[in-house]
């Protein structure tokens, strides 16, 4: 008695085959309940909100376009990916925003093809399981300028069409490394507070603006420190800084070490008193308790405090980034005059630098200090909105922060900060003692795997 019969038996193979090609297909995490790190997870999904903001505003800013600036390519999408990561971590990814290893989609312009949470099978028929090759393959297809193809995991198709923008990559650290911030000609990686402070549509178009000045008005000086340093011929895909990849994170947390280092010898006496004020638990709860009662402000010398710690961030800034610091003030102005051009909101530089301050979030280069603040202050007076720049800050007049400095030292300029010190002691020994950006440029791919 025949068990199956001839046809029967013609498809056996068949079915191994299947069987076979199922056991082999690539497993991607999915999320199966478990405990993950909670502050990581609420990180994963600030960077989203923060992603989700950014990427409309980049967009946005394209339609500036500025016949002087020099040009990047950019894309309507952001992308991140949790290849490599331990895999309570890549959990707390598919549940924060739905990434699993595959570039999945994290921020989406209104008129971008791809939307959140979409996930990328091949990039101009360019497919590898390798996430660090799939980004560098999305990297050189967007820089290359023109449309092309990309596969979702879905099997459906869609066009991309990259476009240009002022030269100056805006992006936010990763979730890992959330105080990671570096400032260089060709992209401004901003600390995750950015987007914890929770940025409106104006205020996200400020920071892609203010990065984007950055480079403009400060990309000679860079370029000068630049070229002036050896470098490496093997250069890491910047994509990977921010998109989860785990030898990213560990050069991030490298940098920030040595920028920890720095902070520490650069402020005063008086400003390192200031900051022991301030850390303490009791002074927090003040202003906390300030700030929730109704008709109560931060008193002008917590102001002071805070804005004189954003410029001890911009003091203890190291290698290139402190080439960037010394035209933070022109890249505000860039940005008030870039925002009048589009029709968007010129004070928004004001509303994002009051969150900030409220929030004690001072380790940025956003939040203007006591220098900054009556410079673009006085470029809005001349507009005549200086009485609405005076109702952002809650009745606070930025010249009245001058006299009440007296001769108080300013923490970005007790430190020697000049752009003719190229050279950087630690360069020899640091690999990122000229800022994470230029250390990642002179990283071999193969070292940041």
């Amino acid at each position: 008695m025949r068990l199956c019969p001839r046809p029967c038996l013609r498809l056996i193979p068949l079915l191994l085959v299947a069987l076979i090609s199922a056991c082999s297909a690539p497993r991607y995490t999915v999320d199966d309940g478990r405990r993950v790190d909670e502050a990581l997870l609420g990180r994963i999904r600030d960077f989203g909100a923060g992603e989700q903001a950014l990427r409309p505003a980049i967009a946005q800013s394209a339609a500036l376009k500025d016949p002087a600036c020099d040009k990047q390519w950019e894309l309507p999408f952001s992308v991140a990916t949790s290849d490599g990561l331990s895999a309570d971590d890549r959990v707390a990814w598919v549940r924060g925003l739905g990434v699993d290893e595959r570039l999945t989609v994290v921020g989406a312009a209104a008129d971008s093809p791809l939307k959140d949470r979409d996930k990328i099978k091949q990039i101009a028929g360019y497919s590898r399981e390798d996430a660090v090759k799939m980004l560098e393959a999305l990297s050189e297809r967007r820089d290359a300028g023109r449309p092309f193809d990309i596969t979702l995991s879905t099997g459906k198709t869609v066009k991309v069409t990259p476009f240009e923008v002022c030269r100056g990559y805006t992006r936010l650290a990763s979730p890992a490394t959330p105080q990671a911030q570096d400032y260089h000609w060709l992209m401004s990686l901003h600390p995750l507070q950015l987007a914890q402070a929770g940025l409106t549509e104006d205020e996200a178009l400020w920071v892609v603006l203010w990065t984007q000045g950055l480079s403009e008005e400060g990309g000679a000086r860079m370029k000068l420190y630049h070229y002036s340093v050896k470098t490496a011929s093997a250069a890491y895909n910047l994509f990977t800084l921010v998109s989860g990849i785990k030898g990213a994170a560990l050069a991030a947390e490298s940098a920030i070490r040595t920028a920890q280092s720095a902070a520490a010898n650069a402020a005063t006496e008086v400003l390192r008193q200031q900051a022991l004020a301030l850390a303490s638990q009791a002074a927090q709860d003040r202003i906390r308790d300030t700030l929730s009662s109704a008709g109560q402000r931060l008193t002008q010398q917590q102001i002071l405090s805070e804005m004189q710690q954003a410029a001890a961030n911009r003091g203890s800034l190291s290698g290139v980034a402190r080439i960037a610091g010394t035209v933070f003030d022109k890249a505000d102005l860039w940005a008030y005059e870039s925002a009048l051009k589009l029709g968007a909101n010129p004070l928004a530089g004001f509303t994002l630098h009051q969150k900030l301050l409220e929030r004690q979030f001072t380790a940025n280069a956003l939040m203007l200090d006591p220098e900054r603040l009556p410079l673009l202050h006085q470029r809005a007076e001349r507009d005549g909105r200086g009485d609405e720049v005076v109702a952002i800050l809650d009745g606070l007049r930025p010249g009245e922060l001058e006299l009440a400095l007296g001769d108080m030292p300013l923490a970005s300029m007790s430190t020697g900060f000049s752009y003719e010190s190229h050279e950087d002691a630690r360069a020899s020994t640091d690999p990122f003692a000229n800022g994470l950006i230029e250390g990642l440029l002179n990283m071999p791919m193969e070292t940041g795997r």
